[in-house]
């Protein structure tokens, strides 16, 4: 006797808005995603009371060309996005949405939790920001400076982070920041691959000798093509790129791992997504408590 699991399909599943394009197939869905998440109350709820804030950077590219030529329809983890953001918010720090080049903030819709009341309720207060977010360009040139209300910074995951975020200056100059002015960053999953900007126009990254939790490849190069998550390879490989430029990964499978580092806050999966919120939201507190 075989499980409903079993029966559903394992080939990816056409996306009918572009050509060649698929979303995972029903059976990796069934693998990947659940009406909730593992979230069970925050800590600091209304711990702040001022003004600091939170950058999100968001993806804001719905495909992913794969080596096949198929394209995967992807864009942010709404769990990688909300849940953390939940955390941080309910503690007292507002978040305001950028996007390379101020498209909207693209959506993995088909791995929202539709009965977790935290997520839908933080998706719904940040909707129209992710409809209509900065422009990086613009919070890179107006937003960052020495005095800005900038906390941290927070990239979420979602494959469409591998898309234009490791190649913008726009990212480059916000990491050049958050490090310069001791600035938290916050990432996880295939956010990390964010990081990879911080290296452009230097000698080697300013995150080499850094620790971090990333998304495993071996699933990107196995798992997820067996059972149709992805419809092919990607083109790189996120923790193989970031070894590279020198930081530590230091998961090579999927549990929820979190870790700190200095201020680099990282997850490994959607199955982190609560707790590196946990830890954000203690972080960011614990800072400005420290400073009065």
């Amino acid at each position: 006797m075989t499980s409903a699991a079993e029966d559903l399909s394992k080939d990816p599943t056409s996306d009918p808005a572009e050509d060649n394009a698929y979303f995972p197939s029903p059976y990796s869905l069934s693998q990947y995603t659940a009406p909730k998440t593992n979230f069970d109350g925050v800590k600091h709820k209304g711990a702040y009371k001022g003004n600091l804030k939170v950058l999100m950077i968001a993806a804001a590219e719905r495909y992913v060309l794969t080596q096949n030529g198929k394209m995967f329809s992807t864009g942010n983890h709404p769990v990688e996005m909300l849940l953390p953001a939940h955390h941080l918010m309910e503690a007292g720090f507002d978040i305001d949405v950028a996007t390379v080049g101020g498209y909207p903030a693209k959506l993995e819709l088909w791995a929202m939790p539709n009965e977790d009341e935290a997520v839908k309720a933080t998706y719904e207060a940040l909707k129209q920001k992710l409809k209509a977010p900065k422009n990086l360009a613009d919070a890179v040139k107006n937003d960052l400076g020495e005095d800005s209300d900038y906390i941290a910074v927070f990239i979420p995951g979602g494959h469409g982070a591998v898309v234009g975020l490791p190649t913008s200056e726009e990212v480059t100059e916000t990491l050049d920041w958050a490090l310069s002015n001791d600035k938290f960053v916050i990432t996880l999953c295939h956010g990390p691959a964010a990081l990879l900007a911080a290296s452009l126009g230097k000698k080697e990254s300013p995150f080499k000798g850094y620790s971090a939790c990333v998304f495993p490849d071996s699933l990107d190069e196995g798992p997820n093509l067996d059972i149709g998550y992805l419809p092919g390879r990607l083109q790189w490989l996120v923790a193989d790129l970031l070894r590279e430029q020198g930081l530590n990964v230091i998961n090579d499978d999927m549990t929820g791992k979190t870790h700190r580092d200095r201020k680099l806050l990282t997850g490994d999966s959607p199955l982190a997504s609560n707790s590196l919120g946990l830890l954000a939201a203690d972080a960011l507190v614990q800072e400005v408590q420290s400073k009065g």
